[in-house]
């Protein structure tokens, strides 16, 4: 059988906004799906880029940002990242981001992946960049925020990774995808 992937197999019968805030919306779709059968499919927008960023000095020592993260009830290392209105360039986002979480500024930046965080129930999209001419100055968290940050090898940063103790997403793609940047000597 031959998957047409250009073709929408789905049929939109209705839609209704069941949520929305500056944040994020969840529209429930009354649907068809490919097999033709009447389903229910919910889908939460993200009103924002979600954007990450690697630090790295000439040493090969990065930044992470721990938090308390509510939605999932624990506290989590990840690298620097958070949201950028679609209005502003992603990067301009992802510098703001650096600066207020750790205080740090960067003269290269390096875009190395985009990606989608959950294709399968929202529409969340993602950008990752690599910081590196590093200055440095004071972080400047938002109000809401309660941060510390932490300066680590990056070979350190990967076994965190590849044992499992940091699972958040944006930090697991970005140090695998600068590993393999590494590996190739482009990093």
């Amino acid at each position: 059988m031959k998957i047409d992937e250009e073709k929408n197999p789905w049929t939109t019968l209705s839609t209704e906004k069941i949520y929305d805030s500056p944040w994020i919306g969840l529209t429930k779709h009354n649907v068809l799906t490919p097999n033709n059968t009447p389903g229910t499919y919910s889908v939460i927008h993200f009103k924002n880029i979600a954007l990450a960023v690697l630090p790295l000095d000439k040493d090969y020592n990065t930044w992470i940002v721990g938090q308390y993260r509510y939605p999932i009830n624990q506290y989590s290392w990840e690298v620097p990242e958070g949201g950028g209105k679609r209005n502003v360039p992603p990067i301009d986002s992802a510098k703001r981001e650096l600066l207020e979480e750790t205080g740090i500024t960067a003269n290269k930046w390096t875009k190395i992946q985009e990606l989608h965080l959950s294709n399968s129930a929202s529409d969340e999209f993602g950008i990752l960049y690599v910081a590196q001419d590093l200055s440095f100055g004071e972080s400047h968290p938002e109000d809401e925020e309660e941060l510390v940050s932490k300066k680590i090898h990056f070979d350190e940063l990967y076994k965190l990774v590849e044992e499992g103790s940091i699972t958040d997403s944006l930090t697991v793609t970005i140090v695998l995808r600068v590993k393999l940047l590494m590996i190739e000597g482009k990093i």
